[in-house]
């Protein structure tokens, strides 16, 4: 896990064998709102569609569906439960009359649950994408290490990776008699994290949450709407929290303060891995050390090379992702049949798939174009190596095979913006066909370069040679950045507008 902070925008990267797998981001100034807990108002009841609209604070109103008003079905592979698990979850919460009526179809309509201005609590569970609000549930859960809170549920689950009769007895014991002892209510899933887990640790998870719940309430009656009364933890903790395992290796994070929290957070919970936390003090960029950065970049483009000379090309519609596989320069060995070819092609192609698409974060519906391939175990060898290949996928996703021509469909769940989205913009040269960096991205790079060559840089000043929108963006809301770069410079920095430069394209010039 490799992790940059530089006050304005933190990134974090996975990286598997030492190729990068995935990257997630969070801005300051755009940070995301899946997990937080809201006290809304609900402005329009949606009959026909059995839904709601309900004004949360956001830019526009979140969207809530008649079964997240009265089922907890859905809520359990958020905030870091593992995906498997859903089902026993769902089936441990679902003995009561929710879960009865379930079974017998008696979903109640919308219009008699919620009226139009309303006060409701409900959490997002999904960020609000493209031109869709947020998705919204009135279920709550918060996620600790060990153990996932369900404030709106009477019941104790398991994960169901922990098949151990004695060690499944043995949590709910723990959780049974905390709730007893301190009149603790709510519903709780144990983790498969908390297997061979002292007391303790669960006990402070069941603490944690108490306090939490306590604070939430008191905040919902304090606030008028729309308000947020609970905020999920920032991305650093969230990914430490839900996602480290012995098979980390290595930790590295060069923000000294993000250190010391991601070094106290890994002590606190795992204390055998605290000394693979470790804090990155060159002057080189982190992500340039260890590949990251060139990732990102190829990430930003539609085409990728594989190895072989073959290439895919992907593109994001509104809709849709369509992922196509070319053979390029490849044409196989000298006695290689145009077949044994293809699917070499197509089988090299898989795993770049696969990795794309968790760099990416690509969700939805994913369109796969495979080379044709007129042999039937040809076509089966391929979707068995794709789906070997989404098993190391973290989130849930399915893949079906819908042609003979090499089409596969994959449905992988989204939750939140793409990299794509999140790292550029609309085009201006192009009318919005195509993408450039934003402003923002920009900027940060401006401050990695000058922090990297900063020390080489003689005069009492420096000069950036911007295009004018960067210009714009450095003096308005990317002004902290400007202020940055001559705090760690202690030097005067001038900006010059270029018209002739490429949006993405700046010098950095002594003066």
């Amino acid at each position: 896990m490799i992790i940059t902070s530089n006050g304005h925008q933190t990134l974090v990267a996975i990286l598997e064998d030492d190729q990068v797998m995935e990257v997630s981001v969070e801005r300051e100034r755009q940070r995301g709102v899946v997990g937080n807990i809201y006290k809304g108002r609900v402005s329009k009841v949606l009959p026909g569609m059995q839904s709601a609209f309900v004004d949360i604070g956001l830019d526009r109103d979140g969207f809530l569906y008649v079964s997240d008003v009265v089922d907890t079905m859905e809520a359990f592979e958020r905030l870091g439960v593992d995906a498997e698990d859903g089902d026993e979850v769902a089936r441990e919460v679902g003995g009561g009359d929710q879960g009865k009526g379930r079974e017998r179809g008696e979903t109640p309509k919308i219009e008699t649950l919620l009226k139009q201005g309303q006060e409701i609590l409900v959490q997002v569970v999904k960020e609000p994408l493209g031109t869709k609000g947020a998705r919204l549930t009135s279920h709550a859960t918060m996620a600790g290490r060990f153990l996932v809170f369900m404030p709106t549920v009477d019941h104790i689950g398991v994960s169901r990776k922990i098949d151990s009769r004695d060690e499944r007895s043995r949590l709910r014991g723990i959780v049974k008699q905390f709730r007893e002892k301190e009149g603790f209510s709510g519903g709780v899933i144990i983790r498969t994290a908390a297997a061979g887990r002292p007391q303790e640790d669960l006990t402070n998870d069941l603490v944690y949450f108490q306090r939490i719940w306590g604070d939430i309430r008191q905040r919902v009656d304090s606030s008028r709407c729309p308000a947020v009364v609970y905020r999920e933890q920032g991305l650093v903790s969230k990914l430490v929290r839900d996602m480290l395992t012995d098979e980390y290796s290595a930790i590295r994070v060069d923000d000294p303060s993000e250190f010391q929290n991601v070094k106290e957070q890994v002590q606190s919970f795992m204390p055998a891995l605290a000394g693979r936390v470790k804090h990155y003090t060159k002057d080189f960029p982190i992500f340039e050390e260890y590949g990251v950065q060139s990732e990102i970049d190829k990430a930003l483009r539609s085409k990728v090379w594989l190895k072989s000379g073959g290439y895919i090309v992907i593109n994001q519609t509104e809709a849709l992702v369509a992922i196509d596989v070319n053979t390029g320069r490849f044409v196989g060995k000298r006695n290689d049949r145009l077949e044994d070819t293809i699917v070499k092609t197509n089988v090299e192609a898989v795993k770049e798939i696969v990795r794309q698409v968790r760099l990416r974060d690509l969700g939805g519906i994913i369109v796969l174009d495979f080379i044709d391939m007129e042999e039937r175990k040809n076509r089966q060898k391929v979707a068995l190596a794709l789906d070997q290949e989404l098993r190391r996928d973290r989130s849930p996703s399915k893949a079906v095979q819908v042609s003979d021509f090499g089409l596969i469909i994959i449905t992988r769940k989204r939750v939140k913006q793409s990299l794509e989205r999140v790292m550029t913009d609309p085009c201006p040269y192009c009318s919005g066909t195509g993408v450039i960096k934003s402003a923002a991205t920009i900027c940060y790079e401006i401050l990695d370069e000058v922090r990297k060559i900063g020390g080489q840089l003689d005069g009492p000043g420096l000069v950036l040679r911007v295009n004018p929108e960067i210009a714009k963006a450095l003096r308005e809301e990317e002004a902290p950045v400007l202020r940055e770069l001559q705090d760690t410079l202690g030097k005067t920095v001038s900006i010059k507008p270029d018209l002739h430069l490429h949006h993405e394209q700046f010098d950095v010039m002594a003066m």
